[in-house]
This record gives C-alpha cells, structure tokens and sequence, in this order.
C-alpha cells in the first residue's frame, strides 16, 4: 500500500512551515519515522498526501552551548545524543535515557523530537527532559516560542502541537553546575519488547558540604496519561542528609504518590510499586556520587 503521495526535504524552519501551510492539513512531519511509519503501515494513518523530512534543516540537527544552557535540534538522534561529550559532560541521564532507546539501528534514527511529538508517557528522552525542567521550542501560528516540556502533553498520544501543521524545532536545559548530578535507569520486559515497566530520572543538587540535598526533580514513568514530577519527593528531599534513612523515607512518599495500574504489556502494578523503589533509590545513589564529583560507570552502551 502507498503510504504517502510527495516527500520533502525542506532545508530550513521556514521552507518545512511553508510547505505544511500549502497543504493544509494533508501533509505529516517525519523524522526518524520510528514511530509514525510503523503505524502508518499497520493501518493507523490515512495514506499521507505528503511528508515533510525536517532532518535537513540545520539548526534542527545541532547540539551546542548556549551560555549555561543547552541546546538540542529536535531532529538529533538517539544515538548523537548517547555519543555527545556536551551531553554526558552536562546531562547524563539524557544520554543514559536515549541508550535505551530500541536497538542500535533504531537509536541510529529515532530522534529526540519524535520521542516527544508522540506523546507518550511511557518516553525514555522524555523522562529525562522532564527531569532536566526542559523547555521545548515550537512553532505554531507562524510564531516561534518556548514552553515547558510537560506542556506538550494532554493525554496519552494526544501533543500540544498538531504535526500536520506545527513544527518542534529544539530543546533548551540548563547544563549540571557545581554540586549538581543527573541519573537516569529503566526496567522493561526481558522478551525483547522495547516496552519499558518503569523509567527513573533525577537531578540534585547538594549544598555546600555535600551534605544535604539543596534542591532535586524527579520523574518516574510511565505512571500516568502524562509525564509528570513527583514533587512530594522532591520537597521531602530539601535539606535532608545524604543518608539511607532519606532515600527510605522519600521512596515510601513515592510509592504513596505513585497511581500505577497492572498492564498486560508492562507488569502488575505491585511489582511496578517494587520496581518505583529500586529505580528512585539507583538513580538518586547516581546522582549523589556524580554530584560529588565521584563518578560511576554508566547503565548505557552505544554498541
């Protein structure tokens, strides 16, 4: 089955909006296609009248410093991201979270943008830009603006930009400063389904001594239509000890904030409320040592 009629190349922001804007609706933006050509050939799509390849526009295929913070095109790939020094200098878990992705020949053209374009709760990059507090660059009505990365969700699928006629250009974080560390762990299905039980991501940062927690966000997914913090945990964090007495009290609030359901496809949601607790006290263990400066060896591969 033809499953579009005309494909693009568009080698900038404004040739790929002008050519959503002449079809009016009929035309998709693809990048990697990971997601949106496996659905289209298992009947989820109209044939596309058109498709518009966005991973010939420069800006959308960079990642860069911009002062403190980073900048990310929303037609990176997986496995750029995984490679990047910039990322695992300032962002580890987004290098950890897209080491997961798929296989290597997935990684190799699943893109950042696509991970978040879709919507899904259940996103590795995703979990990982929620916990960075990222922001997202789109443009919608002709106007090119940011908003916050869980502005992008509605429910599960559903985006806050519409792809036949909007365009996510890049992603904006700021990059791990003194005393602060990042992790990223994920447990999925053993029988090769890329479908994973529960996704963890953090940032902290430790005050002066390395003492006590001076700050942190936390994401656990997917645990819900949408991504989401558990801000319970991280304001029981603020200005506790670095001890194993915290990370038993904050898991219990976690897995009290924590609404998970049994699915067929994933785990049952007991052993999803178990699985919370190991990923949240992995993962804030990682953080900790790299926020000291300590170090760890990495959960991820890029083979």
């Amino acid at each position: 089955m033809k499953l579009w009629s005309h494909y693009y190349m568009p080698e900038t922001v404004d040739d790929a909006a002008a050519l959503l804007a002449q079809y009016g609706g009929s035309a998709r933006v693809i990048a990697g296609g990971t997601d949106l050509l496996v659905e289209a050939k298992a009947g989820a799509h109209d044939p596309f009248e058109a498709l518009v390849d966005v991973t010939r526009i420069p800006e959308l295929c960079r990642i860069e410093r911009d002062g403190d913070h980073i900048l990310i095109g929303a037609g990176v790939t997986a496995m750029q991201i995984v490679a990047s020094p910039i990322i695992q200098q300032s962002a580890i878990c987004l290098a950890e979270s897209c080491g997961v992705i798929g296989g290597p020949q997935v990684r190799n053209v699943a893109t950042l943008g696509g991970n978040v374009a879709h919507a899904l709760p259940a996103g590795d990059g995703t979990t990982s830009l929620v916990a960075l507090d990222a922001q997202v660059e789109i443009l919608q009505n002709n106007i090119r603006r940011w908003v916050g990365i869980r502005e992008m969700f509605l429910g599960p699928a559903q985006s806050f930009i519409n792809p036949t006629r909007d365009l996510l250009l890049r992603f904006r974080f700021k990059s791990v400063g003194a005393r602060e560390g990042t992790a990223f762990d994920r447990i999925m299905r053993p029988q090769g389904v890329a479908l994973p039980i529960l996704g963890c991501a953090v940032w902290v940062r430790l005050n002066d001594s390395h003492s006590t927690f001076e700050a942190a966000r936390v994401c656990i997914a997917p645990a819900g239509p949408t991504p989401a913090r558990l801000e319970a945990v991280e304001t029981a964090l603020v200005g506790k000890s670095l001890s194993a007495a915290t990370l038993d009290e904050v898991i219990v609030i976690a897995q009290d904030t924590l609404i998970l359901r049994t699915s067929k496809y994933r785990a049952t949601a007991d052993y999803r409320y178990e699985m919370a607790a190991v990923l949240l006290r992995r993962t804030l263990t990682n953080a900790i040592q790299r926020a000291k400066g300590e170090g760890i060896s990495t959960s991820w591969n890029n083979d």
